[in-house]
């Protein structure tokens, strides 16, 4: 999966988010890269056509989440999808959001080292 990168004179408006370092398009998602504390990344990812109420279509998948990570140059790093306590939840738009860790997580399956 390729993606062009956009010249920040066309990011798209967010007026909240002065931590954003980049922002990536193809023909199927729009991926914008935000610094986050502590060296994390956090990739916001959303398809680009546009759905009912004029709100971006749903839809991402497990497997798109990871292809794209791994495009944008974090295939060796680890990133997480988190699912907030109920009085933090924020869901304004169809995007998801995962944050690229500096350092893999002590959790999960690794493949074994032979």
């Amino acid at each position: 999966m390729k993606f062009t990168p956009v010249p920040a004179e066309k990011w798209p408006i967010n007026q909240h988010d002065s931590t954003r370092e980049a922002v990536y398009i193809n023909h199927e998602f729009l991926v914008q890269v935000f610094a986050e504390a502590n060296g994390i990344k956090r990739l916001t990812i959303n398809l680009t056509a546009l759905g009912a109420g004029m709100r971006w279509k749903d839809g991402i998948s497990w497997d798109a989440l990871q292809v794209i990570k791994d495009a944008l140059g974090f295939s060796d790093q680890d990133a997480v999808e988190l699912y907030p306590a109920q009085a933090d939840i924020v869901n304004v738009a169809n995007m998801r959001h995962l944050w690229v860790l500096p350092e893999k997580v002590n959790f999960g399956w690794r493949h074994k080292q032979q």
